[in-house]
């Protein structure tokens, strides 16, 4: 590496951004039970066994309460249809919250799947690596010590933005797992809701925002290999141009790319309700 200040901060910089890249590369493909090396799922599972009991007491309640509000009398619970369409109500709200984390880990088993195909067809089997044209690296080490001045503080600011823009994308990333943690840990208390019909809503909502997190994992990689792509064709170098110049237009508009996929994966909880209408 350079010994030049300007050039190893610039450096360790993009050295970052690559980590991070790679590291959500790596999530990304990786299920809730693989997660720091499992052992936030084994709490998340604990917790949703204990709170399966709640749930079948609260299965009881909104049947009950659904019973009552949607029958008039006593009479038409001895209808035969009427009383049959409740038992399977019932058994059904049952199933979802004795079944309910199956049932959860198959939608995502769906959705990473998904995301391995569109990691295949994209043909990117890692992500793009952004490092300093040799250009930029000569014309910094040829500048005398009054021409680096100005170029200490655009390097200063380039390299705290970029810092800035991994780990916000890192922690947006990491957000999703953790949201999908807490939709896990308390299912059957959403789920139990499915017993009665005033009720069922709440239900609903649920699975289609738990739905929403998973493809959050796909609009993330779509992000990263649209990113990809771009650092496949990185910016022009203005060779002509004094040494400032050139760092200033090359970083400005890397600073520009690397903000529209932090944007887009920051963004992505948001593109997945437009697309599910939540």
């Amino acid at each position: 590496m350079s010994e030049n200040w300007v050039v190893q901060n610039l450096i360790n910089a993009l050295n970052v951004w690559n980590e991070k890249l790679t590291e959500i590369w790596k999530l990304i493909t990786q299920s809730p039970q693989e997660f720091n090396g499992g052992g936030i799922w084994a709490v998340v599972l604990n917790i949703h066994g204990a709170l399966q009991a709640l749930g079948y007491g609260l299965l009881v309640l909104f049947f009950v309460a659904g019973v009552m509000k949607t029958c008039g009398n006593i009479a038409e619970l001895k209808r035969p249809e009427q009383a049959v369409k409740l038992f399977i109500r019932f058994a059904l709200a049952k199933a979802v919250i004795t079944y309910g984390l199956e049932l959860m880990l198959a939608l995502l088993d769906i959705v990473q799947g998904t995301v391995s195909t569109i990691l295949q067809a994209s043909g990117f089997g890692t992500p793009g690596a952004t490092v300093l044209p040799q250009e930029i690296i000569t014309a910094v080490e040829d500048c005398n010590f009054l021409q680096s001045i100005p170029l200490w503080a655009v390097t200063l600011i380039a390299g705290l933005c970029i810092w800035a823009l991994s780990f916000v994308m890192i922690l947006s990333v990491y957000g999703r797992f953790f949201k999908l943690f807490l939709y896990t840990a308390i299912a059957p208390l959403p789920l139990s809701t499915f017993a009665g019909e005033p009720t069922q809503s709440i239900g609903r909502s649920f699975l289609r925002s738990y739905a929403g997190v998973c493809l959050e994992g796909a609009v993330i990689v779509l992000a990263c290999i649209v990113y990809s792509a771009l650092a496949s064709s990185p910016p022009t170098v203005e060779t002509g141009t004094a040494a400032v110049t050139m760092v200033w237009s090359y970083v400005g508009e890397l600073i520009f790319h690397m903000l529209i996929l932090t944007g887009a994966i920051k963004a992505s909880d948001h593109v997945v309700k437009e697309m599910m209408g939540l």
